[in-house]
């Protein structure tokens, strides 16, 4: 997905530590004008922000967009807020069906501009990893690493 055009605005790194991703979709944002500004200015925070469907419509909650400083106090938003995220009925009856699946949650991975300048996030559906499955991860990328030193070493 990493293609000329996108600007990415923030990542949720820790997502990757702590889920399994098992499927991406890509959802546009319903957002205010303040927060564009704000994303354009990279004040975004993805950690701890899930999707949620109520409704028949899908929400981003806890992400965090910080209120732009050049806006007036009275027409700026709540950096919290819940905001709808912009997907056909055909993927949010699909994303439903395999969040009813034991253990599958809607994360979001990555929020950027498009090439057209939209504002667009990248949501996974994700099982939550086990202590010893991370631990796994980690010391397959250590070992993965230290064959990288010796490989370099060798050459």
């Amino acid at each position: 997905m990493e293609s000329k055009g996108i600007e990415i605005i923030t990542s949720n790194k820790k997502a990757f530590h702590d889920y399994e991703i098992v499927d991406k979709i890509e959802a546009g944002v319903e957002l205010q004008g303040s927060e564009v500004k704000s994303l354009r200015a990279r004040h975004a925070n993805l950690k701890d922000s899930f999707a949620s469907i109520r409704d028949g419509e899908v929400f981003l909650l806890k992400a965090h967009i910080a209120a732009h400083k050049f806006s007036g106090s009275y027409d700026n938003h709540d950096p919290e807020r819940a905001r709808r995220l912009l997907l056909h009925k055909k993927e949010i009856t699909r994303l439903r069906r395999n969040m009813e699946s034991k253990g599958i949650t809607l994360i979001p991975l990555k929020l950027y501009f498009n090439p057209k300048g939209v504002v667009k996030v990248e949501l996974g559906l994700a099982k939550g990893k086990r202590q010893y499955d991370k631990r796994a991860a980690i010391a397959e990328r250590d070992l993965e690493r230290e064959m990288d030193r010796f490989r370099k070493g060798k050459l």
